[in-house]
């Protein structure tokens, strides 16, 4: 038993002045240090003490419980001197966290039958059951205790009883049917038609921790053998899922907006929510077949779920060691008020009290808590949001039965879909097949974590059915697993891969590798590819499947979340580079031509489906050079982006030319100074800040940006073209975002998104001549000459990367663009599933970061400063 000399002094005058012979008693060192421990650990139980004189005798004998009172007049003294036999145990380390939670649910037990007892013969009728923590056994300090009454009894019998029980706790009958709206007495046949009927996800997940407390035994084990029944003979399917883990994204961001992620022990990141939901989700998802993993309490759900294969046993030993240590620090926070707190405080003088009734240094406990909760988040990540499916193995054979009911229960929704892809997949008697029946079970576990797994699942069939060698993918499968696991969730992202794998099976040979093969020079690595090429339309056509290849190549490591998303918009910025620069060399121009990149492609920014903005130069000056130049810019624009040509590259636009769609496709050096010195709009000098030289001749491009140089950056806006920047900024908002698309949400013209930043960070150089076409480079570079506050740079970063990404995802996703967050709940997910986090956390991301930037873009660009 630990023995600190921290005992209250306060409380020891007052013990000595209070109790009889205290002065005495205290001078043996046993009970000394409990009284130590306990002063020191709760003021509430402290003051205990004093008040009541009995409390000293408890203390002085810890294995022996008070005697049970009979009646309600003396409960609840019994119930604070047994609190305070229970929490000296705990403080002392008598007790593990595992008892102190059965002590407190058998205290709560007790205290139940004697307020049923109260009533006599009136409650005969009447059953309590446990619900919560009470039914699990691991009840807090400062909990409620979550019960439903079954029976006949009147409602002021029921009512009598609860007021009793409240004297000696807080009583919670707020998970009966209809919740506070509904019954407080319900007959069994009444539970099982809102069962049968009406009850929704989270009440049958409540049902998990359902277990007799008090009454009529008969009628206890009537209503919990009909609890089970409804809870073990319904599937828990995907609408199911998702209902539980939105319930939970919903109190977890509340708590995130408070900002208690890192500090609630309860409901916080890596918290104790985070085992228990797991835990009950995977009771949930299996334990329709499986009785052996039914337990009501945490940790002992645990050992079931690792000793059925449900877990690996390193996963429930670690959540178990962090479980345990979350739990003891709710205690040691509640005991000190006996309030309802789950908060560790910032203050350092109350955490040090804190880390000194867990026996541990400051500096100890702060590291201890960060590494539970990063144990426990990183394992309910897997857990909860990602089941695995290890039902699936050697144990159980793939029934179309069992396939449909365990694949709808995690995420695969159409179940005649499944059979048949399933079916197809692993017929006949072929060596593939045969390894594709038993590599089953695995892949289908993969696929259930990618972000559709129905899509996933679709694409695997058409990998596998279209591949001119399927064995060669079934082969590659079976010699690495992590090959396998990343094109389970390749095809769970996209169907662009299934079509990529087929049309490129060398793709397949880049999947197992954990870095882009970035090249040393896209324009030598074109060369190579064309290679013995030497036909018109042969290098065409090889151009094209290179430039494909390469865009999948680059959309595979970025679906990965293996190329951070800059770098993913600078390999293809690159790539469009060199395809470029060959199929404007495959012309032979006649008249020297540079191709000028603008808007994102300027920036090097490009996403998965953006166009090339493009402008035209050319270094001739009579008009035979410009009509050959025109018939060049007709031509690449006719071989890169005509949308009948197998051969297809990218969708080219020439709109940002001068003059527009009623200017030439080519323009002069001659005519380009002309154009910029005198005709050209304010929004035309912004546009020109991203020009970047990316294909053609050289000294053509050299000439193009002397020209535009003093147009640029000779002068800041003056006040005339600042007002025209902000009138066509604000028409943007409001104007430009299509009908079906969420303006609240809208990654690219929406409030604190990407054009916000990109249209501030612009004038800011325009304003200081800072010469750089990317966003990111262009920040850091005012950041470094300080024309803009630091803080300010971070929190644009920050938002432009996100927007960035989530946009360029939500592209890859769709195949088609698309520039809002989905407003379908289940497109979201994906989207959401995809970039690694939760649909809820998502739009919370994306509001906390778009808020921020918008109030820099109003001081910034509109000049309107906070009030």
């Amino acid at each position: 038993m630990a023995q600190f000399a921290r005992i209250d002094p306060v409380v020891i005058e007052w013990l000595y002045d209070s109790v009889d012979s205290a002065r005495e008693r205290l001078e043996e060192p046993v009970l000394r240090g409990v009284v130590s421990e306990i002063t020191y650990g709760s003021r509430a139980l402290g003051r205990l003490l004093i008040t009541d004189p009995a409390g000293l005798d408890v203390l002085d004998s810890l294995d022996k419980q008070p005697a049970l009172v009979e009646g309600a007049d003396e409960l609840t003294r019994w119930a604070k001197l047994e609190l305070l036999r229970i929490a000296a145990r705990d403080l002392c380390g008598m007790d593990d966290v595992y008892d102190v939670g059965a002590n407190l649910a058998a205290l709560a037990d007790d205290v139940l039958r004697v307020a049923l007892d109260s009533e006599g013969e009136a409650a005969s009728g009447l059953a309590i059951v446990a619900m919560g923590k009470l039914g699990g056994r691991e009840l807090n300090y400062a909990s409620d205790i979550d019960v439903v009454l079954v029976g006949k009894a009147e409602l002021g019998v029921a009512r009598r009883v609860l007021n009793v029980a409240r004297e000696c706790f807080r009583v919670d009958t707020a998970l009966r049917p209809e919740g506070n709206a509904g019954s407080l007495v319900r007959t069994l046949d009444s539970y099982q038609s809102y069962w049968s009927q009406w009850a929704s996800p989270w009440e049958f997940q409540a049902l998990l921790k359902a277990r007799a407390s008090a009454g009529t035994p008969d009628l206890l084990k009537a209503w919990t053998a009909n609890a089970d029944d409804a809870l073990w003979t319904r599937p828990f399917g995907a609408d199911e899922i998702r209902s539980v883990r939105e319930m939970k994204a919903r109190a977890e961001s509340i708590i995130e907006r408070k900002g208690l992620a890192s500090s609630e022990v309860k409901r916080g990141r890596g918290g104790i929510r985070d085992v228990e939901f797991a835990v009950q989700l995977l009771q949930l998802v299996h334990g329709r077949r499986d009785a052996s993993i039914r337990s009501k309490n945490t940790l002992d759900a645990l050992n079931q779920l690792s000793a059925g294969g449900y877990i690996a046993e390193s996963d429930a030993t670690t959540l178990s060691q962090s479980y345990k240590f979350l739990r003891e620090v709710e205690h040691r926070l509640q005991l000190v008020e006996l309030e309802q707190t789950h908060t560790v405080p910032r203050d350092t003088a109350s955490r040090e009290h804190l880390a000194q009734t867990l026996h541990l240094e400051l500096a100890v406990f702060d590291e201890a808590l960060r590494e539970h909760q990063a144990t426990v988040r990183h394992a309910h990540e897997r857990l909860y949001f990602r089941p695995l499916l290890e039902s699936f193995g050697d144990k159980e054979a793939l029934d179309p039965e069992t396939v449909e009911e365990r694949l709808g229960a995690f995420g695969f929704t159409d179940a005649e879909r499944t059979r048949i892809a399933i079916k197809e997949l692993t017929r006949g008697l072929a060596r593939s097949s045969r390894l594709m029946q038993q590599m089953m079970p695995l892949l289908l576990d993969w696929l259930s974590t990618s972000p559709d797994p129905d899509e996933g699942l679709l694409g695997l069939r058409t990998v596998i059915s279209g591949s001119r060698t399927p064995s060669n993918v079934v082969a590659a499968f079976r010699d690495s697993p992590e090959v396998a696991r990343r094109m389970c969730v390749l095809l769970g992202t996209t169907r662009i891969f299934a079509r990529s794998f087929i049309r490129d099976p060398e793709l397949l040979a880049e999947v197992g590798h954990d870095t882009f093969s970035e090249a040393e020079s896209w324009n030598e690595k074109v060369k190579l590819a064309l290679g013995w090429r030497n036909a018109p339309a042969e290098r065409r056509a090889g151009l094209a499947r290179f430039n494909q290849l390469e865009r999948s190549h680059i959309a595979m490591f970025d679906a990965l979340n293996l190329l951070p998303d800059p770098e993913a918009c600078r390999h293809r910025s690159e790539l469009a580079d060199a395809v470029l620069e060959e199929a404007l060399g495959q012309l032979e121009p006649a008249v020297p031509v540079a191709l000028i990149a603008m808007g994102r492609y300027g920036g090097a920014e490009l996403g998965p489906g953006s166009d090339l903005d493009v402008i035209v130069v050319h270094g001739g000056d009579g008009a035979g050079d410009q009509h050959n130049a025109e018939l060049i810019a007709q031509t690449l624009l006719r071989n890169v982006a005509d949308p009948s040509s197998p051969n297809k590259l990218y969708d080219l636009d020439y709109d940002l030319r001068p003059e527009g769609k009623q200017g030439t496709l080519a323009r002069s050096i001659p005519s380009a100074a002309r154009y910029y010195g005198g005709w050209a709009a304010t929004w035309e000098r912004q546009a020109l800040v991203r020009a970047r030289h990316v294909a053609g001749d050289s000294e053509v491009a050299e000439a193009f940006f002397d020209v535009i140089s003093d147009f640029v950056w000779s002068t800041p806006p003056d006040a005339t073209q600042l007002k025209e920047m902000r009138h066509l900024k604000a028409r943007m908002e409001t104007e430009r975002i299509p009908r079906n698309e969420d303006p609240q949400f809208h990654l690219k013209l929406g409030s604190g998104t990407l054009s916000d930043i990109e249209w501030t960070v612009q004038l800011m150089q325009l304003r200081h001549g800072v010469r750089s076409p990317g966003t990111l480079d262009a920040l850091k570079t005012l950041r470094e000459c300080d024309r803009i506050d630091g803080r300010d740079a971070v929190v644009l970063t920050d938002a432009w990367k996100f927007c960035q990404r989530v946009r360029n995802r939500l592209a890859l996703i769709t195949g088609s663009g698309g520039d809002s967050l989905p407003t379908d709940p289940e497109r979201l997910g994906v989207l959401a599933r995809s970039l690694g986090d939760t649909s809820a956390s998502l739009r919370e991301d994306f509001l906390r970061h778009t808020r921020r930037a918008r109030r820099i873009t109003e001081r910034l660009f509109y000049g309107v400063e906070p009030s």
